[in-house]
């Protein structure tokens, strides 16, 4: 009888470990933290290539340029579209948040809504028309004007062979006056990712 007993408790053992090793566990991490498990664009390639792209965009002579011209007066900066022309999915917005984020903490240009964003407040615009208070209403035609554009694409290449392969992440950038449609800035950023499964 105890050796059943015994034998029970062992399979019951057993089990319960063989359940809890299969159990998916979730651990929280730092978003800032570089973690690669697929080998596609995750946050860190965002966040790493926006960053250095508006570094490399704010130093460069177009800026010198603009200030010379315009009495010291900061460039008015909208992000246009960045289209995914990769192999994969990619969220292109969270790049866009991510440079336009990088523009702000530069304190170095002034930056103006875009895209659905700007749609969006000149619908809110129309409605106060109606609705809102004289004092409070907010009136048409007093927006900041761009007076420069960025717009690019995320690119991508694949190499593979069986088991390997190396993916070839490339961001383009282009920086145009909208007055001139003058192209003033043209910048890349490659990745190069090398996965074997």
């Amino acid at each position: 009888m105890q050796l059943k007993r015994l034998t029970f408790a062992l399979a019951i053992a057993a089990f319960t470990v063989f359940i809890s090793s299969c159990a998916r566990q979730v651990t929280r991490v730092s978003p800032d933290e570089a973690i690669d498990i697929s080998g596609n664009w995750n946050n860190t390639d965002s966040r790493m290539v926006a960053d250095e792209m508006t570094k490399t965009i704010l130093g460069s002579s177009w800026l010198g340029d603009h200030l010379e011209k315009q009495a010291g007066k900061k460039p008015v900066v909208i992000v246009g579209m960045v289209q995914n022309k990769s192999h994969e999915h990619i969220d292109a917005e969270t790049f866009v948040k991510d440079v336009e984020k990088a523009f702000l903490q530069s304190q170095r240009v002034r930056l103006v809504q875009g895209g659905k964003k700007r749609e969006e407040l000149r619908a809110e615009k129309a409605d106060q028309q109606d609705n809102a208070t004289l004092s409070t209403m907010k009136k048409f035609g007093l927006e900041n004007g761009a007076d420069y554009i960025l717009q690019g694409s995320i690119n991508s290449i694949v190499d593979s062979h069986k088991r390997q392969k190396v993916v070839y992440y490339q961001v383009n950038l282009e920086l145009t006056d909208i007055q001139t449609n003058e192209v003033v800035w043209i910048g890349e950023k490659k990745i190069a990712k090398y996965v074997k499964n």
